[in-house]
């Protein structure tokens, strides 16, 4: 079983400067420290292949990134129509090679669960590992979940989260994925040292790959948030 935590962003807010090793680029300091992160810039643009490319030659071996699905698809498209969108985005994410981990896919509040356009929308990703967060209400039925797991999509946990089911990891249970954006201010609030230790906790005891992304990130906790939580799973398994 392995656990990757990590943040949704490698910069680097200056009172976490000194935690990490001295080195020249932000992502290699970032990546001796923590085995992954999540790239949420391709939420808003498209990256050079020379980038990617980059990403994946200042990371070590065992490094992952998670990488999420443009807005263009899940927001403005609605997942219908998305083939070319969708290709695109699956050409450039495979300059990572090994190193890319699950592609996330993050629907807005007002996208229904609808069976028949998400089984089409799974089509267009092909073999890619798919970790989902919705947040419209209709997601979090037990038709929902069963649905997930049977096409190995897992769901999310979100903090805070929308609804009660929310809160825990649904889906395929083959992988479980973590996302904490903060609370009780969004994007902004640091978690406690008592909340990162019951996660800890919780986070060992799972058998498959497992991951914890820290969405925090607008005030600089989620470095900080990280490499605690990360310490607290190494040093007690």
């Amino acid at each position: 079983m392995t656990v990757y935590v990590g943040c949704a962003t490698w910069a680097i807010a200056a009172e976490h400067d000194h935690r990490l090793p001295p080195g020249r680029f932000r992502l290699e300091r970032y990546a001796k420290r923590l085995p992954a992160t999540e790239v949420n810039s391709t939420f808003h643009r498209a990256h050079k292949l020379a980038t990617w490319q980059r990403w994946a030659e200042l990371t070590g071996p065992s490094f992952r990134f998670a990488v999420k699905l443009p807005r263009e698809v899940t927001h403005d498209l609605r997942l219908r129509d998305a083939r070319a969108a969708v290709a695109k985005f699956v050409d450039e994410i495979a300059a990572l090679g090994p190193k890319l981990g699950p592609v996330l896919v993050q629907t807005p509040p007002s996208l229904e669960f609808d069976a028949d356009a998400v089984a089409s929308f799974l089509g267009l990703l092909g073999t890619h590992r798919v970790v989902w967060e919705p947040r419209h209400e209709s997601w979090f039925s037990y038709d929902a979940d069963a649905f997930l797991v049977e096409r190995e999509v897992a769901r999310v946990a979100a903090d805070p989260a929308k609804v009660a089911r929310a809160a825990d990891p649904g889906g395929w249970p083959g992988l479980r994925y973590w996302r904490l954006h903060g609370s009780p201010r969004t994007y902004h609030s640091a978690y406690s040292a008592e909340f990162l230790a019951s996660l800890a906790e919780r986070l060992r005891a799972e058998t498959v790959e497992t991951w914890c992304i820290f969405d925090n990130t607008a005030s600089g906790a989620a470095l900080g948030n990280a490499l605690d939580l990360r310490e607290l799973v190494v040093e007690r398994s």
